[in-house]
């Protein structure tokens, strides 16, 4: 996942447009603080106006208007139970008020290791966006609430297992926002110089005067935990590796075309417009961009390359159109109103007022994002897959154009390479059990009551596995390559292109050329943080999903 940078002190506007993918990275993973439009709290506001009058009505301590029936103030959640429960009507305002804090606390049950502090932040995020737009039925306050702790650096602890992904992720909201009512754990930088740690209960907290509890009330909690963010958090922060995998799976290939000293009538445009293909026709433009000057290319002793190196504006382009369509649900739902039920303004013609009506259906639902999550695993599996093919050839002295057997000067010696592309096909057999769809599985829950479920957060957490275990990948053939290189170079056989020679430099600044054998393990990591860290992105509109 994306590393975290200094905070970004300008604040990010909620309510004031859509968000988009470098939005959610900034509050992420950079910690940009968040403020509200103006219009924000009004329209919060009218939402929660119903919601007090349906308590008050359901529980008769106000008489319902004339024309109202039963369906307009029994709502599922605020005046009754939830899942199997949902037929049972609540009779008070103490129990209306008690249901929303017991939702937390019965719902966080989660298990396994803790997600990564940018997913909590990440969904605090969208929650925000979401009751933002005034039909989630909650207070102005609860939206300062959260704000207050992205700001603040409050960064609640949520076991990485426990959700299914239908009725929202309703285990891991619930363990993000149980700090609210001073209970569960978070974690708070601002803790170190104070109390010597970072790792806090909440009540501990609130004991020492740092935080204040919130008030949970009507609609609150099940608003809440009702909704994707948990898995849209970690399906965008997937995407955002995914992305700039992208783009170093095209250098890492332009880069091993010339050191095989490929053929480039492959990459040709003619070629890739007659298959219609918008990625095929992209990847091909970035390899051209890449080796425009070279004078490696089309010197081997092949009529044609290997599918690795021919088909890459194939393989890869497939990758780069799934990861648009990724890109275009992800962002949809970064901005969409996932909880349940939801309140909307009517206009009644007959006396011209505007009306509340609630609808309860099924926003929470996963399945978009499962779906694309799943998606999302396997273009970036078949990236590495394709990646590992190419290094196996540089590294394979039968195939590789007179290069040295496993690059190095020594052979038997030293191993040069040799198990760089172990450490690959282990990753890339890894992928395959990584890349089952989850969003082909379905489990019943709450009795029934919950039939079908999405497994997106499963889906998502797999495809984050997928991505990772891809950066590596390409990270061991840029190793292989920039080694092939050095010898194409010292050899005098010709220059790389003006592209590829910049990336051959950024990499011999950060890892020198293998002479002796050393461990090879640092190197890998440090150039998969580079790929990471944006490092071989070529530039604005050379990323999926990007003009």
């Amino acid at each position: 996942m994306p590393k975290k940078k200094t905070n970004n002190p300008e604040t990010l506007v909620i309510g004031a447009g859509e968000l988009g993918l470098a939005d959610f990275i900034a509050v992420a993973c950079h910690g940009r603080p968040v403020s509200f439009a103006p219009e924000v709290s009004r329209r919060v506001d009218g939402g929660r106006e119903y919601v007090e009058s349906a308590v008050a009505w359901a529980t008769g301590e106000a008489p319902p208007p004339d024309g109202t029936t039963a369906e307009d103030f029994y709502i599922y959640g605020i005046t009754t139970g939830l899942g199997e429960f949902k037929r049972v009507i609540l009779r008070s305002e103490e129990e209306a008020h008690q249901l929303q804090i017991n939702l937390l606390r019965s719902h966080a049950c989660g298990v396994g290791p803790a997600l990564p502090e940018s997913v909590a932040r990440g969904a605090m995020l969208m929650r925000l966006q979401t009751f933002s737009q005034g039909h989630s039925g909650v207070r102005f306050a609860l939206l300062e609430k959260i704000a207050e702790f992205l700001n603040r650096g409050f960064h609640p602890v949520i076991p990485a297992q426990g959700s299914v992904g239908s009725s929202g992720d309703l285990c891991p909201l619930a363990h993000l926002f149980l700090p609210f009512i001073g209970e569960g754990r978070l974690r708070w930088e601002g803790g170190r110089d104070r109390f010597g740690k970072v790792d806090f209960e909440a009540a501990e907290l609130i004991q020492a005067g740092v935080m204040a509890p919130y008030p949970l009330t009507f609609k609150e909690g099940v608003a809440l935990i009702n909704g994707t963010a948990i898995s849209t958090a970690l399906g965008l922060l997937a995407l955002h590796d995914a992305l700039n995998l992208m783009a170093a799976a095209n250098a890492a290939g332009s880069l091993t075309l010339e050191a095989m000293r490929g053929r480039s009538r492959a990459f040709e445009d003619p070629l890739h417009r007659l298959r219609r293909h918008p990625g095929q026709i992209k990847c091909a433009a970035q390899v051209r961009s890449l080796v425009e000057g070279s004078t490696l290319l089309d010197g081997n002793s092949q009529l044609q390359d290997a599918y690795s190196l021919r088909a890459l504006p194939q393989v890869h382009g497939a990758s780069w159109e799934a990861l648009e369509h990724v890109r275009r649900i992800l962002e949809r739902e970064l901005n969409a109103v996932t909880d349940n039920p939801l309140f909307f303004y009517h206009h009644a013609p007959m006396d011209g007022r505007e009306h509340l009506k609630h609808y309860s259906g099924a926003n929470f639902h996963g399945q978009p994002v499962a779906l694309a999550m799943d998606y999302l695993a396997l273009a970036c599996a078949e990236l590495a897959d394709i990646s590992e093919r190419r290094t196996q050839m540089l590294l394979d002295h039968h195939h590789n154009e007179g290069l040295p057997a496993c690059l190095t000067d020594s052979p038997g010696l030293n191993s040069g390479y040799m198990i760089a592309q172990y450490t690959a096909a282990a990753l890339v057999s890894e992928n395959k059990v990584l890349c089952h769809p989850a969003s082909c599985d379905n489990i019943p829950t709450s009795a029934n009551a919950e039939d079908h479920n999405s497994m997106a957060p499963i889906a998502a957490r797999q495809a984050g596995e997928v991505v990772n275990n891809a950066l590596n990948v390409v990270a061991i053939e840029m190793l292989c390559a920039a080694q092939g290189l050095d010898f194409r170079l010292r050899r005098g056989e010709g220059r790389p292109g003006r592209g590829t020679r910049a990336l051959y430099d950024a990499l011999r600044a950060r890892v020198p050329h293998l002479e002796d054998d050393r461990s090879l393990s640092p190197e890998i990591q440090r150039v998969a943080q580079m790929i990471r860290a944006g490092e071989f992105t070529l530039g604005a509109g050379d990323v999926p999903g990007e003009a």
